[in-house]
């Protein structure tokens, strides 16, 4: 399930030029059981900007984890989600009422911010042409090729 090359700290410049951000890549045409679900969860998103969908954390969340110099980000899901069986998923060590998705991990000094006590959401960036960089995914955003989600980063439980 480690997928690292397609996680990376970087501005999205479609949304903001400045901020960095926590990106990660989902190929719809991916035949992962994690991340056709991740995918298939992407539809239950509320409309924010155009093409920019808001996510409930009851449906998709992320957790960052810092270990020896890396981000580890793990995608997470609620076992009672009305999508294919999740069953077959791992569920969460951390709490057992979510299954993990995916986890990606990238080295890096980066540090999530925090805005009131929250951590930074993590923008899911959906597509179906391969992608090798974070520019290709802007590019495929500003064509209507590809979707933001802005997935809510929770705490450990």
């Amino acid at each position: 399930m480690d997928d690292s090359p397609r996680l990376w700290i970087t501005p999205f410049a479609p949304l903001d030029a400045e901020r960095p951000e926590v990106l990660l890549a989902l190929d719809r045409t991916s035949t992962d059981p994690g991340e056709q679900t991740a995918c298939a969860l992407l539809d239950r998103g509320h409309e924010g900007e155009e093409g920019v969908f808001y996510l409930l954390a009851e449906d998709l969340s992320a957790r960052y984890a810092r270990t020896r110099g890396r981000l580890d980000v793990t995608l997470l899901t609620g076992r009672d989600r009305p999508v294919r069986d999740l069953a077959a998923l791992e569920s969460d060590p951390l709490d057992p009422t979510r299954a993990v998705l995916l986890r990606r991990s990238v080295a890096t000094d980066f540090q999530p911010a925090e805005d009131d006590g929250e951590p930074q959401p993590v923008l899911l960036v959906d597509h179906v042409d391969p992608v090798g960089s974070p520019a290709d995914l802007a590019a495929l955003f500003t064509r209507g090729e590809a979707g933001v989600a802005v997935v809510p980063a929770v705490h450990h439980p």
